[in-house]
C-alpha cells in the first residue's frame, strides 16, 4: 500500500472543508487525514457528508454504526459504548459524526485527530463503504487531573450506486476553528 498526496486544506474558523476535486476513478480507496481538529464551540463533533457529480447538497443516505472507548488520565473514569445517537439509518441524509468532542474553545486544549477512508467511490454498481478512527484529547475544567482520551470508530456505507465526487467535513454545528485536512489516493 502506498499513499499518493492529492491535496490539503487548513481550517481557520471555516463552516466546512470541502474536497470537490480529486475523487474519481483513479484510485479504489481514498484516505483523508485530519490533524488537530478543534471546533469553535464546545462539544461539536467532526462530521462528514458526501455528494455525487456536481451536486452541492451533501445529502446522501448513510447507514452506519459507531462506538467509543476512552479513559481519563488517572483511569478513574472509563468508557466503552455503542453510540446509538451517533449512528444513522438508511433514510438519514444528515451529517455523519466521526469524532467525539469534549470541551473546546480558542483557549482549550481539546483536539481530535484521525483518518477517514472512502472505498470505491466511483463504482457504479455497489454502495460506497467508509470507515473512520479518531482520537479526541481534552481537558475538563482546565485541570490535568481531568484529561480525557476518547477513541471513536465509525463505519458504514453511503447508499448510492452513483459515483461520489465530493466530500464535506463540518462540525455538527458551528465552525471548524482549526485543523489540517489532507486527501490521499491509496495504491
Amino acid at each position: 500500500m502506498a499513499l499518493v498526496y492529492l491535496s490539503s486544506q487548513t481550517a481557520s474558523s471555516d463552516s466546512s472543508i470541502d474536497f470537490t476535486s480529486g475523487i474519481d476513478s483513479t484510485y479504489n480507496e481514498y484516505l483523508f487525514t485530519i490533524v488537530n481538529y478543534k471546533p469553535v464551540t464546545d462539544e461539536k463533533r467532526l462530521c462528514f457528508q458526501v455528494d455525487t457529480g456536481t451536486n452541492t447538497n451533501y445529502n446522501q443516505n448513510i447507514t452506519s454504526s459507531a462506538y467509543y472507548a476512552g479513559l481519563n488520565q488517572d483511569a478513574s473514569w472509563t468508557l466503552l459504548e455503542y453510540s446509538a445517537h451517533q449512528d444513522q439509518a438508511n433514510s438519514d441524509q444528515a451529517l455523519q459524526s466521526l469524532s467525539y468532542a469534549g470541551e473546546s474553545n480558542s483557549n482549550s486544549s481539546m483536539t481530535s485527530s484521525g483518518q477517514f477512508r472512502l472505498f470505491a467511490p466511483s463504482n457504479g454498481t455497489y454502495v460506497k463503504h467508509f470507515t473512520s478512527e479518531f482520537n479526541c484529547r481534552y481537558t475538563n475544567n482546565g485541570t490535568d487531573a481531568q484529561t480525557y482520551s476518547i477513541n471513536s470508530r465509525v463505519g458504514g456505507y453511503i447508499n448510492t450506486t452513483t459515483a461520489i465526487t465530493r466530500v464535506r467535513f463540518a462540525a455538527i454545528s458551528g465552525n471548524i476553528y482549526t485543523g489540517k485536512f489532507t486527501l490521499y489516493g491509496v495504491t
